[in-house]
């Protein structure tokens, strides 16, 4: 383990001026202020811990067959992709390049099963809790940060409480602390911020625990989530900034931190079996997809290059005003962009703006250059820059990078004329954001709540537009009442055909609205949709026997409402080729033959039907009767006889 020096160079520059009246006790008083961010922290939240599983919950918690086990699926959680436990088979947890590998907080969520079960609201305390201390550890890490500053430990004090205040109150991370799921960017953030302390200690005591501690403390933080990766970069960062070192220092001293991403590393590795795969050419899983003629391709790398600056620009505004907020931001929310974009062009100035003023202030260890470049660094991991996340954006993805803007935010605001004024503007902001988090925090209750809010916003996606088909379909389903099912049937398809528009090989948006014509009774547009489902997902059994269904429906459809026997007996054939097991299917071509007076096929059929369904009276009676058009009355009264005794009421249902 590297030593640290033990007689570190005085800071090399003067800060900017600072404020000039002295910043009073309270503030200072770093116990009474962490107990009070703690609290500010947890209370805006409050209003979430009696909310369901939403979103992603299912993946970590209530689907996943790991999770649910409790303490016994705790080595399955350890020993695979974190999305097998959701999808059950090899290969589907691969749909995200690269996989995943964040087994940290689904552990936690093992072990709080055992205990809670199926209980939402410990889930909910567990993620607030989380949320309050990770505020609680922002504001003690930059208060030790900045001791390190020269600008005097009452400014330090000043900076690191606004930057947490800020930090706490901000809207953005309200798809963070208000979903269960986003622990795992929680704990990476705290594990992150705990290795960047330790670290701290270790190059101010010089004691080797401090080392090892921020080893073991980083290994943890990377286990719930990749992107604490960039504090490998951050740490040595941090203290070449504020504890004067040189390179050489700054990276030996961080060396226990390397050695907790490097056994990451390598156990990520072994799991995942080393695989780096490419993208996707799937458009769900992989936003950089247009096409061409009937193809999907890839974006060109400058159309790619183009669409993911504009999206770094997003998060930019959204750092600064955040309104209006959605969880769904994939396609086509961002469409594909140019440089011809005035968006893009805006977003390349900004972020050249950002790096000029980095790179200017980055030999006086300007503490804004640090911010800025702490904020690069993290957004650059989930800016589909690095490798592929899957979507365009998240605002869960900038809980990392917010806390570059907060520290920065706040160093700014010291430099205001008093500390007055300075904490008077934070106020202010913290009091507009404590306010919109309160009120976006009710959206998370449920997934009907979330989809249909979200909805207005991202209207050009096709994940949440096929989301809300989905959960009125649903809904649907279990309605009573037959006129108000049929308007949310015509919703349900309104919503899953404006995701085909955006997405025409979408699946799960094709089995939605083929859903909704099949009840709306439109059998040949279920039929057209559940064939294009069936070809795109040819592993899967469920849309070919659903269109199996559908070509049936269609067929008595044809045969009872329009006479058309050809037609009927055409989609009846094609059904019972799909799914030659289903009873009623043969019935039915028993029926249409027996119409053409094709008596020894329609027995043919009736005998397939009453070979797969033998106590169904129905049938036993519909074979009865065709004998007895055949000739064969004998064998006729047997069959009906038959089906008599299983059912007295048969006569009467066939209105005899």
């Amino acid at each position: 383990m590297a030593k640290p020096p033990r007689n570190p160079a005085p800071p090399r520059t003067q800060p900017a001026a600072a404020a000039t009246l002295p910043l009073p006790a309270f503030f200072q008083n770093t116990l009474q202020q962490s107990l009070l961010l703690f609290a500010f922290a947890f209370l805006l939240y409050a209003n979430t811990l009696t909310h369901g599983f939403v979103q992603d919950d299912a993946i970590v918690i209530t689907d996943n067959m790991f999770t649910t086990q409790g303490v016994d699926g705790i080595p399955g959680i350890l020993g695979k992709d974190t999305f097998f436990g959701f999808f059950k088979v090899e290969g589907k947890e691969t749909l995200v390049s690269g996989g995943r590998y964040r087994p940290l907080t689904l552990v936690m969520f093992a072990l709080l099963y055992e205990v809670a079960g199926n209980n939402p609201f410990p889930f909910h305390l567990l993620t607030v809790l989380l949320f309050a201390a990770t505020c609680v550890l922002l504001y003690r890490t930059l208060l030790l940060l900045l001791r390190g500053w020269n600008a005097g430990s009452e400014r330090a004090s000043l900076v690191a409480w606004i930057a947490a205040l800020i930090f706490a109150a901000h809207p953005i991370h309200t798809e963070v602390a208000a979903n269960i799921k986003g622990c795992d960017e929680i704990v990476t953030l705290l594990g992150s911020l705990g290795a960047l302390w330790l670290t701290l200690r270790y190059a101010d005591t010089q004691k080797a625990i401090w080392g090892r501690l921020a080893a073991v403390v980083f290994f943890l933080a990377c286990l719930s989530k990749e992107n604490a990766a960039t504090f490998v970069v951050v740490i040595p960062l941090a203290l070449w900034f504020f504890r004067s070192l040189s390179w050489g220092q700054s990276i030996r001293l961080s060396l226990p931190v390397w050695i907790g991403f490097a056994a990451f590393f390598v156990i990520r590795g072994s799991i995942l079996h080393w695989k780096f795969g490419a993208a996707p050419m799937e458009l769900m899983n992989n936003p950089f997809l247009k096409i061409e003629g009937a193809q999907w391709v890839a974006f060109t790398f400058g159309e790619k290059l183009a669409t993911i600056l504009y999206t770094l620009g997003k998060y930019l505004v959204l750092l600064v005003f955040p309104h209006p907020l959605t969880h769904d931001y994939y396609p086509r929310f961002i469409g594909l962009k140019t440089f011809a974009d005035p968006g893009v062009l805006l977003s390349v100035a900004a972020y050249g703006l950002l790096l000029w003023y980095a790179l200017r202030g980055f030999g006086r260890r300007d503490p804004v250059a640090f911010s800025i470049l702490f904020f690069l660094l993290t957004i650059s991991i989930v800016s589909n820059l690095v490798f592929p996340v899957g979507t365009n954006m998240g605002e869960r993805f900038a809980f990392m990078p917010s806390a570059g803007f907060c520290l920065a935010a706040a160093v700014l605001l010291s430099r205001l004329s008093n500390w007055k004024t300075a904490i008077g503007v934070a106020a202010v902001v913290a009091l507009a954001f404590s306010a919109k988090t309160l009120l976006r925090n009710p959206v998370w209750v449920s997934n009907e709540s979330l989809f249909f809010t979200d909805a207005a916003t991202s209207v050009n996606s096709a994940k949440i537009n096929n989301a809300c088909g989905g959960v009125l379909f649903e809904k649907a389903q279990a309605e009573k009442d037959e006129a108000k099912k049929m308007d949310m049937l015509r919703e349900s398809f309104r919503y899953a055909n404006q995701a085909l528009k955006i997405y025409p090989n979408y699946k799960d948006a094709l089995i939605t609205r083929a859903g909704c014509q099949y009840f709306l009774k439109n059998y040949d547009g279920a039929v057209d949709d559940y064939r294009v489902a069936a070809q795109i997902a040819s592993n899967d059994p469920k849309p070919r026997t659903y269109l199996a269904i559908a070509l049936r429906e269609a067929g008595k459809y044809y045969g009872e409402q329009k006479g058309d026997l050809a037609a009927a007996i055409q989609r009846l054939q094609e059904s019972w080729q799909i799914s030659p097991d289903d009873p009623e299917t043969a019935r039915l071509l028993g029926v249409a033959n027996g119409m053409q007076g094709k008596t020894a096929e329609a027995i043919e059929w009736f005998q397939k039907a009453v070979k797969l369904a033998p106590d169904n009276a129905s049938y036993l009676f519909d074979l009865g009767t065709a004998y007895h058009i055949a000739g064969d009355r004998v064998r006729g009264e047997e069959y009906r006889q038959q089906a008599i005794k299983k059912n007295p009421n048969v006569l009467k249902e066939k209105g005899q």
